[in-house]
């Protein structure tokens, strides 16, 4: 099953597009020059054909080949809010974080995990220890994975209390001073600026005093 998957990706692959892609992303891997949407209509068959269990395996399966359009596949068959059982799945993507290598795949497979996190809050214990991972792809997806509460129009009191837990983890990232961290703080708070401006702007006010202009700036934008 996953030699056919795979084998269906590189058919649609394009040499000339996998090297700009390479050059892009700087991530030794292989690259086949195949886009999301391709993809992603590759991943609806499977996704209407296979059982929950099977989608698991078949995940697993290609994000081990470490080829960046089968480790995208890979995650998008993980991504769907109604996902019953979903605890293997859950597991994969947990297992998946302390790999990562840079944005692109990481924030597909995060985007798979922010489903999972909704759908159980109480795996936030989980993320926390993320937050102290020697992997900066792996702190920094502890807070791309808790963006739907920054989205929250009406949080229930568990919502509230995972938002501000993930503030808490803001604040303590402003000291890193690595720029997608910077960013991913910005990102936060600017999504739940939509939401809640009072709270964005104590945070600006008290530690977000630190972080780099840029990220104040994002942070800011909506204000």
């Amino acid at each position: 099953m996953i030699a056919g998957a795979l084998a269906r990706l590189e058919a649609l692959g394009d040499a000339e597009k996998a090297a700009e892609m390479a050059a892009y992303h700087k991530i030794a891997r292989r690259y086949l020059g195949v886009a999301v949407p391709q993809i992603e209509e590759l991943v609806a068959e499977w996704r209407a054909a296979l059982s929950v269990e099977e989608r698991v395996a078949l995940a697993g399966g290609l994000w081990e080949t470490g080829v960046h359009e089968a480790m995208v596949a890979a995650a998008k068959l993980l991504t769907q809010a109604r996902l019953r059982p979903d605890q293997a799945a859950w597991e994969m993507i947990c297992g998946w974080t302390e790999g990562f290598e840079g944005w692109a795949v990481a924030d597909h497979a995060t985007i798979a995990g922010q489903k999972r996190l909704v759908a159980d809050p109480a795996r936030i214990e989980t993320v926390a220890g993320w937050t102290a991972s020697g992997n900066m792809w792996t702190r920094r997806a502890a807070l791309v994975i808790t963006l739907p509460f920054a989205k929250m129009n009406f949080p229930k009191e568990q919502e509230l209390a995972i938002r501000e837990r993930a503030l808490g983890w803001a604040a303590d990232f402003v000291a890193d001073r690595d720029w997608f961290i910077q960013k991913a703080v910005a990102w936060w708070l600017r999504d739940l600026s939509k939401h809640d401006a009072a709270r964005v702007r104590v945070f600006l006010e008290g530690p977000g005093a630190g972080l780099k202009s840029f990220a104040r700036k994002e942070a800011a934008r909506y204000l």
